[in-house]
């Protein structure tokens, strides 16, 4: 293992980059539409309930991992658990985020090209019919999707190859409060549209007739994979944290932070699309074809179209970095190869995949495994099944596994918090998150969304 690993410089770097992790397009499209699939307001108390209660306490079970062993997501199990099988859950956290990476980068590339069809002004003028058909001629086409990739995968490379004070934390420390200023100068523009107050009621006042136990399943699953939860993420910052990081704040602020964007994201979403008679039930196609139609009947819609897909952008390349640095980490203290090295191995590794994944829409359209697309199946694999057993795995860890002096340590902060707190958090992990992550799993896989 490399001998100097670095670190983050300071406390705020920590929660910018660990936020960061967590907020991606989840938060801005994926939040938006099941909130209105679950009509509304009840949902979002249901939701900060969960994150309170499952997504902050799972998270805090990866940081302790990471935090106590100083390694890469695979050798921290074999540091905690010497001799055992337990690093295994560390190289499916490491796999999965390379092939998270590989379709999750073209999707990125996605938001390049509809930030530059914005500034070009190609999204004026059209049907609605129009914009579904220019989202599914630009996935059919075989270059485009290709050369925005090229693009994501170089931008990730000129951040993550400069190490983790000079590379992730200063990008951090630009592209998160960068985020925050665009979501609340798209928030207010929304909030003055006319018809706007009809989204807000919806959002905001809470109607718990709509709430149904997919309800319940959705704001588990939506809280833990916005979180990064299973996939070697949080462990891996957290072995860059200094002794002094308190985790429980760490998880907490990450969580506001994750929630605040998501919400914030809502609100403009639903401004709008109340403002315009839209469905706020629309699903994903929401970002790609809804969305444009609103922005072309909004007075200097290419400026807020522009804004709002640099919005996505940058929400995007955050996850991707954080999603590198997995993979990096574990190859540089692996194989004891340099950092410039292995983001270029890794950079390599995430253009065949993602190239393999661009073609799904395309010339590889018609290779299908149990009728999923290579797009699809990389989807599938990772989300509904690696990363719920990743998050279990974890869980039984920290609970049972791991020296209870460590966890405790960690926890309590060095006696930061009380005993009580420390017996409510092992509680949680050891009975309440593990019902949890089984019922996401179960439903997730066998009944569908």
């Amino acid at each position: 293992m490399t001998k100097d690993r670095g670190g983050f410089s300071s406390k705020l770097g920590v929660i910018l980059a660990t936020a960061g992790s967590a907020v991606g397009l989840g938060n801005i499209w994926r939040f938006p539409y099941i909130t209105g699939e679950n009509g509304g307001g009840a949902f979002i108390l249901l939701y900060i309930l969960i994150v309170c209660f499952f997504g902050i306490p799972v998270a805090m079970t990866e940081f302790t991992i990471g935090k106590t062993a100083k390694a890469n997501a695979v050798q921290s199990f074999k540091i905690l658990a010497p001799g055992s099988k337990w690093y295994i859950v560390g190289v499916f956290g490491v796999l999965t985020a390379i092939v998270i990476l590989g379709y999750y980068a073209v999707v990125t590339g996605w938001t390049l090209e509809y930030l530059f069809r914005s500034a070009m002004g190609d999204l004026q003028g059209k049907s609605v019919e129009e914009y579904s058909t220019l989202f599914t001629d630009f996935t059919n086409n075989i270059e485009r999707p290709i050369i925005w990739l090229c693009v994501v995968v170089l931008c990730s490379f000129l951040v993550i190859a400069n190490g983790i004070k000079n590379g992730i934390e200063k990008a951090s420390k630009i592209l998160m409060p960068t985020l925050f200023v665009l979501l609340i100068v798209l928030a207010i523009r929304a909030l003055m549209l006319d018809g706007s107050s009809e989204g807000m009621h919806f959002l905001f006042y809470p109607d718990f007739s709509k709430l149904t136990l997919n309800s319940l399943l959705a704001a588990l699953g939506q809280s833990f994979f916005s979180m990064s939860v299973g996939m070697g993420c949080l462990i891996t910052y957290a072995s860059y944290f200094g002794d002094d990081v308190d985790i429980f704040k760490t998880a907490y602020s990450v969580a506001i932070v994750d929630t605040l964007v998501a919400i914030l994201s809502a609100i403009i979403i639903f401004a709008a699309v109340f403002s315009f008679g839209m469905e706020p039930g629309a699903g994903p196609g929401l970002v790609f074809m809804t969305l444009p139609n609103i922005f072309q009947q909004m007075s200097g819609g290419i400026f807020w179209a522009i804004l709002f897909y640099a919005l996505l952008f940058i929400a995007s390349i955050t996850s991707i970095i954080s999603l590198f640095e997995v993979v990096i980490a574990y190859i540089c203290e692996t194989w004891e190869i340099g950092r410039r090295k292995s983001a270029f191995i890794t950079s390599a590794l995430v253009l065949f995949l993602g190239v393999l994944s661009a073609f799904s829409f395309n010339i590889l359209s018609d290779f299908k495994i149990s009728e999923l697309t290579f797009f699809d199946l990389s989807d599938f694999i990772t989300a509904k099944v690696i990363m719920p057993l990743g998050g279990l795995a974890m869980t039984f860890f920290v609970g049972w596994r791991m020296n209870a002096e460590d966890v405790k340590r960690e926890v309590t902060c060095r006696g930061k918090y009380t005993v009580a707190f420390y017996k409510i958090y092992m509680f949680l992990i050891r009975f309440v998150a593990p019902i949890g992550i089984v019922a996401i799993f179960v439903s997730s896989l066998f009944l569908g969304d």
